[in-house]
């Protein structure tokens, strides 16, 4: 691992820095997994069904398979193999949609399985680079941001790819993947110039390590009734969400919007404005204090998106505004998910382990759910309007999410008052 340079060694330095290169390399990554998204594959079908529907079913499924692999991949890496590893999965991934060009459709669509196979371990592996330091609340706003960002502008990239250059559609997701080889291996060797937590960070938010079969079984029984509700709520929510992300302009247009654009930048301006408030958390120093707050705030989002919904149907809320509620009320719930939360859980019980395994684990069953959304809706449920699909999706999501979040945090908090009465400020592990 290089040396640590001396401008690191300030903290708000290092808190922009490492923020910045979290945010570059996952935005990067999006480039070799997003291209797909930007074509359309207009007239193209098999056995029936959209040729673009084949392939994105496929990513996704290989994405999911990702995450089981990535629970024991990410939670055992040592610090030494991340930034090897990052590259290795995002270069097996190029591969994949060079393949995906050279083969003739349909035996194409294996390789956007391919494509996805490694991918979904990458943002596990990353938060190995940020998670457990006093400032993880900020990086890992970073790390979040680039996933709102990143799939918009890598879908503009490729587009302009198209339209100037004149790559053909099964091109173009390879061509845009090799227009970021050289911006990853920047922003991946940025990441390795971060410093190891200090030892003020061990006593702020625990030590991380790797975690074995036994300890990750350990780690489970230890909180098992919590983590069941928990990655249950977020099953409901990443479903959810990704139907929103995928089928956006298809929801607004059976709803009369023509021009959806407008209502998507306003939404990335809301999501940012999310994480500022996660970024903002680093200066609550009381662990189980700020893990409190992260659940309000998941509360709030799930309750919004149920509300404004209501609003809509019943002739409150204009189309754009709804859709624009629906958007933040899934990012107040959505980002904490995706690090803090469990960050502050891990720090607040004192728990010796990697945030790594505990996201990854929830990612695994959440795109279950996103697969088991997407087959049932483009397979079974055709005939529905995607807008009719959304709003039923909505009600059900917020609700059932609301009370499985209460349930966790009411057993989570029972946990940690039994834990701080009995042995205060003493490790589990």
């Amino acid at each position: 691992m290089p040396q640590t340079p001396r401008f690191l060694q300030h903290s708000t330095t290092f808190t922009i820095f490492g923020a910045v290169a979290a945010f570059c390399t996952y935005a990067c990554m999006y480039a070799f997994r997003k291209g797909i998204t930007a074509v359309t594959f207009e007239g193209m079908a098999f056995a029936g069904i959209s040729y673009k529907i084949w392939l994105i079913t496929a990513q996704v499924l290989g994405y999911a398979a990702s995450k089981r692999i990535g629970v024991k991949v990410v939670s055992e890496m040592s610090p030494g193999r991340r930034a090897l590893s990052i590259l290795l999965f995002v270069g097996f991934a190029e591969l994949a949609l060079l393949g995906f060009a050279l083969v003739t459709a349909p035996w194409n669509i294996v390789f956007l399985f391919l494509n996805g196979l490694p991918l979904g371990m990458v943002y596990g592996i990353m938060l190995g680079f940020l998670e457990g330091r006093k400032q993880t609340d900020a990086l890992v706003a970073g790390l979040t941001a680039s996933f709102i960002f990143a799939s918009g502008f890598v879908k503009t990239v490729a587009l302009t790819i198209r339209a100037d250059w004149g790559v053909s559609e099964f091109w173009l997701p390879f061509v845009t993947g090799a227009l970021f080889v050289l911006p990853l291996l920047v922003s991946v060797y940025a990441l390795t110039l971060l410093p190891p937590p200090t030892a003020e960070d061990r006593v702020l938010r625990t030590e991380r390590k790797p975690m074995d079969a036994d300890e990750r079984r350990a780690f489970v029984r230890t909180f098992g009734p919590g983590l069941v509700l928990l990655i249950a709520s977020y099953v409901l929510l990443s479903a959810f969400r990704d139907f929103r992300d995928n089928f956006g302009p298809e929801i607004l247009r059976d709803a009369g919007v023509s021009n959806p654009g407008i209502f998507a930048k306003t939404e990335t301006l809301v999501a940012v404005g999310v994480l500022i408030v996660m970024a903002l958390l680093q200066r609550v120093t009381d662990n189980f204090r700020a893990f409190t707050l992260l659940n309000a705030i998941m509360l709030l989002g799930g309750a919004l998106v149920g509300v404004s919904t209501w609003a809509y149907t019943g002739g409150l809320l204009s189309t754009g505004t709804w859709f624009l509620l629906t958007g933040l009320g899934l990012y107040m719930s959505y980002v904490p998910c995706n690090g803090l939360y469990f960050e502050r859980l891990v720090a607040s019980f004192r728990y010796v382990s990697t945030v790594g395994f505990i996201v990854t684990l929830a990612d695994w069953y959440g795109y279950l759910g996103s697969v088991g959304v997407l087959l049932y809706k483009n397979f079974g449920q055709g005939s529905i309007s995607y807008l009719d699909f959304f709003v039923n999706g909505a009600y059900i999501m917020a609700v059932v999410y609301v009370l499985l979040v209460i349930g966790s945090f009411i057993y989570f908090r029972g946990q940690y008052r039994a834990r701080t009465t009995a042995q205060p400020q003493e490790s589990l592990a």
